[in-house]
């Protein structure tokens, strides 16, 4: 069907539905017509004037939302099954990331040995290893005194003629020898006790800051695995079972999601008729699959810019390269609650 042909045939639908004709707007079931969203026209003098008529489709608060995955890898489970209510934040799915499960234990082990070997290297040497080190020193201290009494008894033979030269000079080499012996279990001693160097303490914090972030990075790697509702909604579709692979380079949907809190209609309007559209203004909505039961509705938003023709008939006909202007048609409270993506033809009343 070409555009004037679908326009023409749009016009006299509507103008069947101001005569009152039961093709559109008039039940011929009189309990039909009293049910509640479903409005009859009597008469000529009741029925309102049609400005025009345009396809649509039935929307929820939202548009249906495609929701993926961030990570590559097989499905692990899928915790929500079609037409489930769930909140924001909610988790529908979860990728297998075995390997980041184990990269991330990894990473903890390395950052706990690592704020190990700093507190150790600022508490310093144990307690046994500094004690070790006093009783070192005051051995090498006990020597020295010893030998040092030592080579004055040597000396003082000497001088009387009672002792050999090789025995002074015995005595002396073993006073240097206990004075070494000191001064190297002095510099020990200090050694164990001093603190730990600025650099290696530097060291020490970049070795943890490097193990953190390897757990940040990894875990931030995780949270994609995760699949999480973005708005409170209803699971429209679940494309993706148990087991299937999915990946980011060709991504695929894994659910779409929609707030079917209230119904409303998503309407084109041709770019010829755009004038006669406006916030407001009040409409009938025809479902496709039934012309004899029409819902109120009010006009609630229009587009700031035009745009490609979505809503399609199937007619092979039907040309698609005239710009539209979307409109947004909230139904009255008394409308039923009608399928999403339900085609409709929307009358624009004047």
């Amino acid at each position: 069907m070409s555009r004037t042909n679908l326009r023409a045939y749009l016009w006299i639908l509507a103008m069947i539905t101001v005569a009152g004709l039961s093709g559109c707007g008039l039940s011929p079931n009189p309990e039909a017509a009293s049910r509640p969203g479903n409005q009859a026209v009597s008469g000529a003098a009741k029925s309102p004037e049609v400005a025009l008529a345009c396809p649509g489709r039935i929307e929820g608060r939202s548009e249906a939302i495609e929701v993926g995955a961030a990570a590559d890898g097989v499905l692990k489970a899928v915790y929500v099954k079609e037409g489930q209510t769930v909140k924001r934040g909610s988790l529908l799915a979860e990728i297998d990331c075995a390997d980041l499960n184990a990269g991330l234990q990894a990473a903890e082990a390395e950052a706990e040995s690592a704020r190990q070997v700093r507190a150790r290297l600022l508490r310093g040497s144990r307690d046994e290893e500094r004690e070790m080190a006093a009783q070192r020193t005051a051995a090498a201290r006990s020597v020295l005194e010893r030998t040092a009494l030592q080579l004055d008894r040597m000396q003082a033979l000497y001088a009387k003629d009672e002792i050999s030269r090789s025995a002074l000079d015995d005595a002396r080499r073993d006073q240097s020898v206990a004075e070494a012996n000191l001064r190297e279990a002095t510099r020990h001693e200090q050694l164990v006790n001093a603190p730990p160097l600025p650099e290696e303490v530097v060291k020490a914090d970049s070795d943890i800051a490097a193990a953190e972030n390897r757990i940040r990075v990894i875990r931030e790697k995780l949270t994609k695995c995760a699949v999480a509702a973005p708005i409170d909604g209803t699971i429209l579709r679940v494309l993706r079972k148990k087991g299937e692979s999915f990946s980011t380079l060709t991504p695929q949907p894994l659910f779409t999601i929609a707030d079917l809190s209230v119904r409303r209609v998503r309407a084109e309007v041709d770019e010829r008729d755009v004038l006669n559209v406006r916030v407001g203004q009040k409409v009938l909505v025809f479902p496709q699959a039934n012309r004899n039961q029409f819902f109120e509705g009010i006009v609630t938003r229009t587009a700031s810019t035009m745009g490609r023709k979505k809503i399609l008939t199937g007619d092979p006909a039907e040309k698609a390269d005239h710009d539209v202007l979307e409109a947004m048609i909230d139904f009255q409270p008394n409308a039923p609650q009608l399928p999403v993506g339900m085609r409709v033809v929307v009358q624009f009343l004047r």
